[in-house]
């Protein structure tokens, strides 16, 4: 998929921390992307998605200013498998790096493609339990309002203009339907279910332009939940 958007950087921006697997590249004004659901072929198709973005733009690794990558929150495993592979590539090719969040991002797409103001993200984070952020757009960024967290839907609190629209994005929505009672003006966007590296690519460039980047020895997944309870349900992930 090519699309057309102004970017200052050529930014490589890479996503494996949910079911979907994503990679998307911003060059010379325009942006080369590639999305599947394929949970559980994270680390097989990653680097055949950068590829092909590449070859779509005609350029190789060598052209990137830096590369974004999914921070999480999300699957254990999948954060360590975007993780990994963006330390492999900054590494060998000695860039800079940007860690987004996964919500941010489905929020920022929310925001972009379908004019939402006010986005409420979950991710299912299975037992029982969601990953979850509130962001509001500000001159049409993603912008988070308090702070990520994981817990029982129940125990989500929405901050967010009642009076208002909002946009509820993510598989929460899906595994607790209950999220909608939370504001009478929540619609759940089903074309925005998971995180989608052409949405960091925005995000990343602000990131740039701000200063943000870091060094890939300074890469930093999110996880927001404690490892240790994920290695008591093996394959949940």
């Amino acid at each position: 998929m090519t699309t057309t958007q102004s970017y200052s950087a050529c930014i490589l921006a890479l996503d494996t921390c949910t079911e979907a697997c994503s990679a998307a590249l911003s060059y010379q004004g325009q942006i080369f992307a590639e999305m599947a659901d394929a949970p559980r072929e994270h680390s097989q198709r990653l680097l055949p998605m950068v590829d092909s973005v590449l070859k779509q733009a005609g350029i190789g690794l060598d052209k990137l200013d830096a590369i974004a990558y999914g921070r999480g929150p999300g699957s254990f495993t999948g954060i360590r498998i975007c993780t990994s592979m963006t330390q492999g590539l900054a590494l060998g090719l000695d860039l800079p790096v940007i860690g987004i969040s996964t919500l941010a991002a489905m929020a920022q797409m929310a925001i972009t493609e379908h004019q939402a103001e006010q986005v409420l993200c979950t991710i299912d984070a299975r037992m029982g339990e969601v990953y979850w952020g509130q962001f509001v757009a500000v001159d049409g960024i993603a912008t988070l309002v308090g702070e990520e967290a994981v817990s029982a839907p129940t125990e989500v609190q929405l901050v967010l203009n009642l009076q208002q629209p909002i946009v509820g994005c993510g598989t929460g929505f899906d595994a607790y339907p209950d999220l909608l009672a939370l504001g009478a003006g929540i619609l759940a966007l089903n074309a925005v279910k998971y995180p989608d590296a052409r949405a960091m690519l925005k995000l990343a460039d602000v990131a740039i332009k701000a200063g943000l980047t870091t060094s890939v020895d300074e890469l930093e997944p999110v996880y927001l939940r404690d490892t240790v309870t994920w290695k008591k349900l093996p394959g949940r992930e």
